[in-house]
């Protein structure tokens, strides 16, 4: 976004809300507590086991990890459209990581999402996800964290464009768009939601998904300024310049599995594979280094708490019949590069096991999502599923980018959304431009 146009967008916010320099400060320090002056935490080993797999569940590896480095020395970058933010050393070096800080500190960071110097924290860290998370459990992953090797690794600054790179900027962010957990006024629940609270393990669930799980970071859309659109919680958006579509999680069309088994759910979640969907994209990575580690337990809580959410099914728009040309060509190209594996008729294949090998195109709900950025993605780029402890040898799917120019790649993604029995928009050779490119429309 342009700055001056943030600019315009926060101070007309600010006078709209009525909210003055004075009131940013007051609202920036909602729901803290005083530090206290000494560490009281004591970690055992027990403390430390459960602070291990609570990191894991959190998936803070994957940010705080660059290639080849040393584990959570941080140091990578995470793009946003505003510029680059680069993840903290979380190990317990006293000079550029952990090993100075409290336990109170640590939940501090979690919670209001403030660094040891009481800085704001860009929300790059999701600190508006992890601010559900509870004390004890802030403690246990302090305690993980400052059990593993000390690694002397300096963090990088921030290549933030002016202003966001500014805490003022931050300041007023925060004040429209954050409200730690504890501050927050709980929304009336909707007699849905109480029936679905009584479910055994939807409470677990819920404060998984809606936690440490950070699932709303990539499928909740996103404002202008990078913030969530209230009201539409897991209702799917593209990732911010990784440019893949995070389906929603609240439409049986996209990734609404309110209607599936729950074994098929708890087996997407620890395995990538299931029936009806595999994992691919962030989400592989999500299954790689989290969700295969899920207790069964957590697994089936999770399960229960997305099986539970509201369901708002889009109204499927009326689609032109693709040109016969379009269809053709992508016939053509299907039949050379696709069919051996998908099936001539996009029906799929199993391995020997009888487990998925290669996903039915015919009925795919992925296939036919009104936007075809993943599949487009997923023709130029691959497709490559997690291996698991459940899946450990998965079947991937070979780069088409080298071998297949932009009208190629429209026609067979085409021919694909328009054949046995599916039926979607045609995909544009600007399409899959933008997408070969990782360019927004």
């Amino acid at each position: 976004m342009n700055p001056r146009r943030f600019l315009r967008l926060v101070s007309g916010a600010m006078a709209a809300l009525g909210i003055s320099a004075a009131a940013i400060v007051a609202l920036n320090l909602r729901g803290e507590d005083p530090l206290p002056s000494a560490e009281t935490l004591k970690p055992t080993p027990a403390l430390v086991a459960q602070g291990e797999y609570l990191t894991r569940v959190g998936n803070c590896m994957a940010c705080h990890t660059v290639q080849g480095g040393a584990p959570f020395a941080g140091g990578r970058g995470i793009e946003t459209p505003f510029g680059v933010v680069y993840s903290s050393n979380l190990t317990p070096d006293k000079a550029t990581g952990l090993g100075a800080w409290t336990s109170a500190e640590f939940w501090r960071a979690m919670h209001n999402g403030r660094g040891k110097d009481g800085r704001l924290l860009y929300p790059a860290f999701p600190y508006t996800s992890y601010t559900h998370v509870t004390r004890e459990d802030s403690d246990a992953i302090f305690a993980y964290l400052q059990s593993l090797p000390p690694v002397a690794q300096a963090n990088k600054a921030h290549a933030l464009r002016f202003p966001y790179s500014t805490q003022a900027a931050l300041g007023v962010w925060r004040a429209l768009f954050f409200t730690p957990a504890d501050a927050a006024q709980p929304a009336t629940p909707t007699p849905q939601a109480l029936a679905a609270a009584q479910v055994p393990d939807y409470q677990r669930g819920a404060y998984l998904v809606n936690g440490l799980g950070h699932c709303a970071a990539c499928h909740t859309p996103r404002n202008s300024l990078g913030a969530e659109q209230q009201g539409q919680a897991l209702a799917g958006g593209l990732i911010p310049v990784q440019n893949w579509l995070a389906p929603a999680l609240t439409d049986a069309g996209q990734a609404g599995v309110q209607r599936w088994p729950q074994a098929d759910v708890v087996a997407l979640l620890k395995t990538g594979v299931a029936p009806q969907a595999s994992v691919i994209g962030p989400m592989a990575e999500v299954v790689f280094r989290s969700t295969q580690y899920l207790s069964d337990a957590d697994a089936r809580a999770m399960a229960v708490y997305l099986q539970a959410l509201p369901q708002h099914a889009a109204t499927p728009a009326k689609q032109a019949a693709a040109p016969a040309s379009v269809m053709e060509r992508g016939a053509k190209v299907y039949e050379a590069q696709c069919a051996q594996c998908h099936g001539a008729q996009g029906q799929g294949a199993k391995d020997e096991a009888g487990q998925p090998a290669f996903p039915p195109l015919a009925g795919n709900r992925a296939v036919v999502l009104a936007d075809p950025t993943n599949l487009v993605r997923v023709v130029l780029q691959g497709g490559y599923l997690p291996a698991t402890a459940g899946n450990p040898r998965p079947h991937g799917m070979p780069p088409f980018q080298h071998l297949l120019g932009d009208e190629d790649v429209a026609a067979v993604t085409t021919f694909v959304r328009n054949s046995w029995g599916n039926q979607a928009a045609g995909v544009g050779t600007i399409e899959v431009y933008r997408a070969r490119e990782r360019r927004t429309p």
